[in-house]
């Protein structure tokens, strides 16, 4: 029995463990049905999205697991929403919310025009590849007529250079809200082209902005104690030295040198370290009660790596020494005048801190804001790049806050989709410039292809699908502005000027940039290029492969329990279905 039991249990182990790794059933479809089934999903996905584009284009109401719906006519969002139930469709889909999602990370807008252009792109490959073209070589024909459109482009940019134009390219982006292409032009007047600029909800129903000059970070006094305003819960330093330490300061030993430095040259001093505690915290707090020391303690901010970085650009920006750092061995019971950072105003709040006029040297602090521009340069990680730029900011022109107002979490939510979209698109058109907008770009475009000569003629099918592509952003527009779209790509293509275009929103035909009516070179770069990647791409599929649905099986009926008594020994059980319960 010992042996016929280790056996069964041994078995039992070898079945579990060959259930355990059973991968699901896989379906497989070839040809022209795999590529039908997902352009079917390209085509949902694309018609969500594309309602969006154009001044006339409408919102998309999107559902969602917790809270209000979101209502909303950013295109990424909208992408990132579609799920399809059947799975070949949703492949189609997820591949063209790449598009929108690189155009995003990209240009940071232009997602509904990257997403109208790859459905074209796509449709129209199948098509002719379902008629006999070769799909390598079509794919070849659509990069090599998006290269040379991609030349044009830049040979049409012109750059930004005023305020107004600014404002133009954010009023577009935004849907043609002016209050908020003013908005953003007059934050990047105060904090620069490379300045900090970001998006917050707001206490009120209007749009307000707010500009934080100076260094701030958000850590405030460690104990109330150290407040020396009546006009408010702070403690305000003018012409003060400041102290940093990388290291906890506990024993009041550590701190009599730098107090009785500071009270010789009659300076306030304000002490930022990892901690201030124990007996130095008591001592301090005593002093600044019995015989007014104008002195604050302020624990050092973020953490980690992040915090001894931060405590060094407060080191350059103040010409502090930072003690505690493994390049500086000095003990802080070794300080000295010139150890001491000096700030023209320190304002230090419960709940933060803002040094101005720091008197670092100005090329330790020009060096230091070049080495943090490199790292952003180089960092693949957006909460790395997130940190960095804030830091940037601190230490050059301080930051811009947008305050977002509204009367409903609904509407603070779709506007702050917008100003973010414009904000994008305001730094990609400072970044490599601007073109016409509406589409017009991309249709004046077209008269480069015409110099292009095709290596074969399916390479020539690729050019003739790009050239028919290029026409499908001003034609959405037109169709969601309630006009017949031919008509209007037709009568703009035969304008004259170059820059002439269909203005949607006044349904007039005019100079789209002397209107305003803009896009970022950038935005209209990466939509092209992003969507004829993937989209050629996908149509050089084959085959295609997708999870059958799990099938979810139902439980056995407890019924059955009677039969039990039919095993073996356990034949005594049967009768248990004559009781009575």
């Amino acid at each position: 029995m010992y042996r016929l039991t280790r056996l069964a249990s041994s078995s039992k182990r070898i079945a579990s463990s060959l259930v355990s790794g059973r991968t699901y059933a896989k379906d497989v479809k070839f040809g022209d049905s795999a590529r039908a089934k997902m352009l079917q999903g390209v085509d949902v996905l694309a018609d969500a999205v594309a309602v969006t584009l154009g001044p006339k284009g409408r919102n998309v109401i999107i559902e969602q697991s917790w809270g209000s719906p979101k209502i909303t006519k950013d295109g990424v969002t909208v992408a990132k929403a579609v799920e399809l139930k059947c799975k070949f469709q949703n492949l189609g889909a997820k591949l063209v919310q790449d598009v929108a999602n690189n155009t995003n990370e990209k240009a940071g807008d232009g997602t509904t025009t990257a997403t109208v252009l790859a459905r074209a792109i796509a449709k129209e490959g199948f098509q002719k590849i379902s008629q006999g073209a070769n799909p390598i070589e079509v794919r070849r024909g659509i990069m090599s007529a998006v290269e040379t459109v991609v030349n044009e482009l830049k040979n049409m940019s012109r750059q930004v250079t005023t305020p107004e134009e600014i404002s133009q390219v954010a009023t577009i982006s935004a849907n043609g809200d002016k209050s908020i292409g003013e908005i953003i032009s007059n934050a990047m007047k105060k904090v620069g082209k490379d300045g900090v600029i970001t998006v917050k909800d707001g206490k009120t129903l209007n749009d307000e902005l707010e500009i934080i000059e100076g260094l701030k970070f958000d850590r405030g006094y460690i104990s109330p104690y150290f407040m020396n305003s009546t006009k408010g819960a702070k403690c305000e330093f003018q012409d003060a030295f400041v102290l940093i330490s990388e290291k906890k300061i506990s024993s009041v030993q550590e701190l009599i040198p730098a107090l009785e430095l500071a009270n010789a040259q009659r300076k306030q001093l304000l002490i930022i370290a990892e901690e201030v505690e124990g007996e130095a915290l008591t001592t301090l707090v005593i002093n600044r009660l019995k015989v007014n020391l104008q002195v604050c303690a302020v624990k050092a901010p973020g953490f980690g790596d992040n915090r001894k970085n931060i405590l060094r650009d407060i080191a350059i920006s103040t010409g502090a020494t930072l003690f505690g750092d493994e390049t500086n061995l000095t003990k802080l019971e070794e300080i000295k005048l010139n150890d001491f950072g000096q700030v023209g105003e320190a304002v230090i709040t419960k709940d933060d801190t803002l040094l101005m006029r720091g008197k670092g040297d100005a090329d330790e602090v020009e060096r230091r804001v070049k080495q943090i521009k490199d790292e952003i340069a180089e960092t693949t990680s957006e909460y790395e790049k997130e940190k960095l730029q804030e830091r940037l900011a601190k230490l050059s022109n301080g930051v811009a806050v947008l305050k977002v107002g509204g009367s409903s979490e609904v509407e603070v939510n779709e506007k702050k989709d917008r100003i973010t979209d414009a904000l994008c698109a305001t730094r990609a058109a400072v970044e490599e410039g601007i073109v016409p907008g509406g589409g017009v770009a991309l249709l004046r475009s077209i008269k480069a292809l015409d110099g292009l000569t095709a290596a074969n003629d399916d390479q020539k099918v690729g050019v003739e699908i790009v050239r028919r592509a290029l026409k499908m952003p001003a034609y959405t527009i037109a169709q969601n502005a309630g006009k017949e779209g031919a008509l209007i790509v037709d009568k703009i293509l035969s304008q004259v000027s170059a820059e002439s275009g269909y203005d949607a929103r006044n349904d007039q035909y005019i100079d789209m940039v002397k209107a305003g009516i803009i896009d970022p070179t950038k935005v209209v770069r990466s939509a092209l290029q992003d969507a004829s990647g993937v989209a050629s791409l996908l149509t050089t599929a084959e085959c295609v492969i997708a999870e059958q649905p799990k099938e979810e099986k139902p439980a056995a009926g407890m019924g059955g329990m009677g039969g039990m008594g039919g095993m073996g020994g356990m034949g005594g059980m049967g009768g248990m279905g004559g009781m009575d319960f």
